[in-house]
């Protein structure tokens, strides 16, 4: 169980990405006041925690009701995942929104969707809690490791200021690299656990 727990944690971390997120955060609440920042990093992590803890639930209902197998949404999450790890290493131009739509509460977009629950992290979380292959107390650590990370999160997005200070902007882009190199790496092993590598190696 700690085994799953570490390995849940390591995954989200890296596709839920939080430095990325406190980085955003500083930029798109920079103009607002303290309090209404605050709320603004509250209603984020809330709105994201439901979301992903949603996908828990109700994911396997809605692959089983589309007969999806579990070995296609590996190998497409696996594909996923490692895209964006390139767009984390590389910094493509087609990164995250840094400005909201008119009207809407940054909150919402792009905090909540799509920068800290974004695809990555929705389908990292249903792939961590198959019901065929794991246990509801396995999916229960799950949940639980999302509800630590969104803590740590909003945590984050509250000392914005100073931790952006400290580590500068560039220490803010060194960090989202490592972190991409190491979802490349879990996508790999991904697609490669879907595909039955080793039993070939073997």
């Amino acid at each position: 169980m700690v085994d799953k727990a570490l390995n849940d944690l390591l995954t989200l971390w890296v596709t839920i990405e939080p430095i990325g997120t406190v980085v955003l955060f500083a930029t798109l609440s920079a103009h607002l006041p303290q309090a209404q920042r605050r709320k603004v990093a509250l209603k984020a992590v809330l709105y994201s925690t439901i979301i992903l803890l949603g996908s828990i639930v109700v994911g396997q209902i809605i692959l089983s009701a589309m007969q999806i197998r579990l070995i296609s949404l590996q190998v497409a999450g696996g594909l996923i995942l490692f895209l964006f790890a390139l767009q984390m290493v590389f910094d493509f131009s087609h990164e995250r929104p840094a400005t909201p739509e008119k009207g809407h509460d940054i909150s919402v977009f792009p905090l909540a969707v799509p920068s800290i629950a974004g695809a990555e992290a929705i389908m990292a979380v249903v792939l961590l809690t198959d019901n065929h292959v794991y246990s509801i107390s396995s999916q229960f650590v799950t949940a639980c490791v999302v509800v630590c990370i969104m803590s740590v999160t909003y945590g984050l997005m509250l000392l914005a200021e100073p931790i952006l200070r400290i580590i500068g902007k560039n220490g803010a882009a060194i960090l989202e690299r490592v972190t991409g190199m190491i979802l490349a790496a879990l996508a790999v092993e991904l697609i490669m656990e879907a595909i039955g590598v080793q039993r070939w190696i073997n």
